[in-house]
């Protein structure tokens, strides 16, 4: 079994970004690991270029999620962390693809449809051939399985299309160059929302820092922002069912229960009648509890710069001799001379 999965580093992480997807790739490292199978864990740095972005901002972003997620629990040791640009293997493969992917397919996509917006004209050609990369960056290592949420199902059937064309068009049955990845649906994330407004989800271009819970907010923060977060003067109910138009209420009895790996039910069962003058401080010490770890660990890893490009080196080097097999066969393939 052999996983593949990235991410945009974007800076100022938060417990939504924790909750959502890096605390699934901590317990993937874990299962994969016990299979004995391999899990690829990629900073996106080449996708992060298809938008308009600053340059040292992207920089220090790459360098603070790496931070993030080793503080997280991803083990450079079981999992191989990466960021694309020191794997040229992925530039080289999307080119090679595109030969292979055709225009209908792209502009079917949801996502360039969205982020493109009216102005087609004006919006990058890597906006347009996004998918393609993220084809070549599972294709390139053989994955077995890549995680997708709803979003991504889309993307990872264009890169099965794309390894089936290529496999009819250039390879035989019996010797296929691409594995088609299977999805895996990870369990349903954790939907954190906005400490101001329950209806919005927790995101960092907030403009209200207090709308967030940031995995550098020490505990004194975390618990004034738990304090103040919105809620409304009712108590809490005694089932789950009482929650149902009061998003504040159900953000934060949800999160509480993701926390302390527990259901609704049973945080209700605890505090179903209480105010929140009770169930706020509870809520604000179990995030202490937890986060501190991750916290002090990102902190001291975010200062270290040296420790972090050492990181990033580490794993490109493995990711690199994963690659170039693959990579050469599709050149080979293609008749392409080297």
């Amino acid at each position: 079994m052999r996983i593949v999965s990235g991410i945009q580093p974007t800076g100022n992480l938060h417990l939504g970004n924790y909750l959502g997807a890096i605390r699934n790739w901590v317990k993937m490292q874990d299962d994969v690991a016990a299979q004995g199978g391999d899990s690829l864990y990629f900073l996106a740095d080449l996708h992060a270029i298809s938008m308009p972005h600053d340059p040292a901002t992207l920089s220090a972003n790459t360098r603070e999620m790496v931070a993030a997620l080793v503080a997280c629990g991803v083990d450079p040791d079981r999992s191989i962390l990466f960021n694309q640009t020191q794997v040229p293997q992925h530039a080289e493969l999307q080119w090679l693809l595109n030969g292979t992917a055709r225009m209908g397919w792209l502009n079917r996509m949801t996502q360039w449809k969205d982020k493109a917006g009216k102005n087609r004209e004006g919006a990058s050609v890597a906006l347009f051939t996004y998918p393609v990369l993220q084809a070549a960056d599972v294709l390139l290592y053989q994955a077995t399985h890549v995680p997708v949420g709803e979003d991504q199902k889309q993307h990872l059937e264009l890169a099965r299309d794309i390894a089936q064309k290529f496999n009819n068009d250039f390879a035989s049955e019996e010797a296929p160059i691409f594995t088609l990845p299977e999805p895996i649906i990870p369990p349903e994330a954790a939907r954190i929302m906005s400490l101001r407004d329950g209806s919005s989800k927790m995101s960092k271009s907030d403009p209200s820092d207090m709308a967030r819970i940031n995995l550098t907010d020490d505990a004194d923060t975390i618990m004034q922002k738990v304090k103040k977060a919105k809620t409304d003067p009712e108590p809490l109910p005694s089932d789950k069912h009482g929650l149902e138009g009061r998003a504040e209420a159900r953000n934060l009895v949800g999160i509480y229960a993701v926390m302390a790996g527990t259901t609704v039910e049973a945080v209700l069962s605890d505090f179903g009648g209480e105010g929140f003058g009770k169930f706020k401080p509870a809520l604000g010490e179990l995030l202490v509890e937890k986060l501190a770890p991750i916290n002090a660990r990102f902190v001291e890893l975010r200062g270290d710069r040296d420790a972090l490009d050492a990181i990033l080196r580490k794993g490109s080097e493995k990711a690199r001799a994963l690659a170039v097999p693959t990579l050469e066969k599709a050149y080979q393939a293609l008749g392409l001379v080297r």
